[in-house]
């Protein structure tokens, strides 16, 4: 049941502020591809794909559910999907576990992370890194997404740092993310 989703929030203290959606209709724009700006330069070549994946496959119906906490200098998502067709995080190629990009003024790098081991389930951890300049200075931005998918079930932690005025960037809690997504697997399951 992916309304389970929202029953993470239990392991977030007073320090986070939470918030739950759905159950509702697929949003594409949260599940689609995760596009580069056309002319990007990929290393190695051949591994433009995983740069830019899409899980749910292209024109899947069903709901999803999500969970959104923030504090500790981190955000922290957790969304359970329930599509009309299978779901799969497929692993890249050895040779495509990094992959860096650049053009247009934007460069980064999508690599494999450690993923949680959830049986009967297919995991993949990702980190992204994006760098650009505005206004003259330059910009970072970092995401981690953790997925798990079983059937027609995918559930996905995405955690980032929270940009805070005035206060430096905290780093991202991976070991609270990979949790979460192990919790928020059992929850969509129970």
């Amino acid at each position: 049941d992916i309304a389970r989703v929202k029953d993470v929030r239990s392991s977030f203290g007073p320090g986070f502020a939470v918030s739950d959606v759905g159950p509702t209709g697929i949003d594409p724009r949260l599940l689609g591809r995760q596009a580069l700006p056309p002319g990007m330069k990929f290393e190695p070549p051949d591994c433009a794909s995983f740069a830019d994946q899409q899980m749910v496959p292209a024109g899947a119906k069903g709901n999803m559910a999500a969970t959104t906490a923030e504090g500790e200098g981190n955000r922290f998502i957790a969304i359970a999907v329930e599509t009309s067709e299978n779901t799969s995080v497929d692993a890249p190629a050895e040779n495509c576990r990094k992959v860096g990009f650049a053009g247009g003024g934007v460069r980064g790098l999508v690599e494999v992370v450690d993923a949680p081991h959830i049986d009967g389930a297919q995991t993949l951890g990702i980190h992204r890194v994006l760098q650009t300049t505005a206004d003259g200075k330059p910009r970072t931005g970092e995401l981690y997404n953790y997925a798990a998918t079983f059937g027609s079930f995918l559930v996905i932690v995405t955690a980032n740092p929270l940009v805070l005025p005035g206060k430096p960037v905290a780093k991202v809690d991976t070991q609270r993310a990979r949790d979460l997504l192990v919790a928020a697997v059992k929850a969509v399951r129970s």
